[in-house]
């Protein structure tokens, strides 16, 4: 059996919760979306609010503060907000790949600290942050213990590798422009295991899936994907891994329009991005430093870009022609937008508004 470009995209809309928004509480939809892209503090409530139905900011706010939900440096070498109980699996799985990516790096090396040293401070580190600890006390700690190394520092490598995941600071969106960081404690895990039971979690959100998607999505090499796949009991359709037993909508479900986060990951968990993004307009979305735009979702694809106006409007830019009915939800969507982040941050994202100079705009509406 081989699947259809829209049974493929429909499945990842379906998993991900963007056929409908859906009545579940916040950690139902964080473990079924399995891992939100965290850049940029906003992003995972307005994720979260294109998902769950009567979404509550507060919710997510809790969640953060009580360490249900996790923002840590996990797969792509990137900031994801997921469960507990996966940061602990994921951690594990990505921490090859995370100390790899920092210790064999050239600036590592320039600093003249061995990687014994780095795994002795990352001891002193994680008792250290113990209770939430920003970069500057941190810092201080590390040069009290192997002076004065250059940059980018010590701390450039630990942060990334070391296990630690951010502790809220604060409004509006729970993290600012200052992080602090805080050690959980994670127990052993065979690493092999830790790998399959990633990637299965990863196809109960995003599958079917490929090993080229699996790759992208984590970064982790092919062959270590494949030997982990092996230990699992997946359905194989093609190219495409899925989980037993699992339902592929119909190709022509109706999918509703959405105004999608910075970095939704639905753009980024796949080597096809033609699942989520017409080939035409990926370039356009994710620019060449990695900004992934916030994008408008017109029949389950990108169609467009959003961005918050001065007056507290929401400006969308389609890339090509949409009809009325389309601008019709796209308007009712964006007046949801504007109420949520009125009562947070009526500007969001307001510092990546250089890329849109040069956007193709065939239509361009505050809505």
């Amino acid at each position: 059996m081989t699947f259809t470009a829209r049974q493929l995209n429909r499945a990842t809309l379906d998993r991900q919760m963007l056929l409908r928004r859906e009545p579940v509480d916040l950690l139902t939809a964080v473990d079924r979306v399995v891992a939100i892209q965290a850049q940029e503090p906003a992003s995972p409530y307005i994720a979260l609010w294109n998902r769950i139905e009567g979404f509550d900011p507060a919710d997510l706010d809790e969640a953060f503060a009580s360490g249900v939900v996790r923002k840590a440096s996990l797969m792509r070498i990137t900031l994801h907000a997921v469960t507990a109980a996966d940061h602990e699996v994921f951690h594990h799985a990505m921490l090859p790949a995370l100390r790899a990516s920092r210790l064999y790096d050239k600036r590592f090396k320039a600093m003249n600290v061995t990687i014994d040293q780095a795994d002795a401070l990352l001891e002193h580190l994680l008792e250290f942050a113990a209770t939430p600890r920003q970069k500057a006390e941190i810092e201080e700690l590390l040069h009290s213990h192997v002076g004065d190394v250059g940059e980018p520092g010590v701390w450039w490598a630990l942060r990334t590798y070391g296990g630690l995941v951010h502790a809220p600071t604060g409004g509006p969106w729970s993290f600012g422009l200052r992080p602090s960081y805080l050690a959980v404690a994670a127990e052993p895990r065979e690493r092999m295991a830790a790998v399959a039971e990633m990637l299965r979690r990863y196809l109960t959100g995003f599958g079917p899936a490929t090993v080229l998607d699996m790759n992208q999505f984590s970064m982790l090499p092919r062959t270590t994907i494949r030997e982990a796949l092996a230990l699992l009991d997946l359905a194989k359709h093609g190219d495409h891994y899925d989980i037993p037993n699992r339902t592929i909508p119909d190709e022509d479900t109706p999918a509703p329009p959405r105004l999608m986060a910075m970095w939704d990951s639905t753009l980024l968990a796949y080597a096809d991005r033609s699942r989520i993004i017409p080939n035409e307009y990926r370039k356009l979305v994710i620019r060449n430093n990695g900004d992934t735009l916030p994008t408008l979702l017109v029949d389950g694809h990108v169609a467009g870009v959003w961005r918050p106006t001065e007056d507290g409007g929401v400006e969308a830019t389609a890339f090509h022609a949409l009809d009325e009915e389309q601008w019709a939800g796209l308007a009712e969507e964006a007046a949801a937008l504007r109420k949520l982040l009125g009562d947070r941050e009526p500007q969001v994202y307001k510092r990546y508004a250089r890329w849109w100079s040069g956007l193709p705009a065939h239509d361009v509406r505050t809505v």
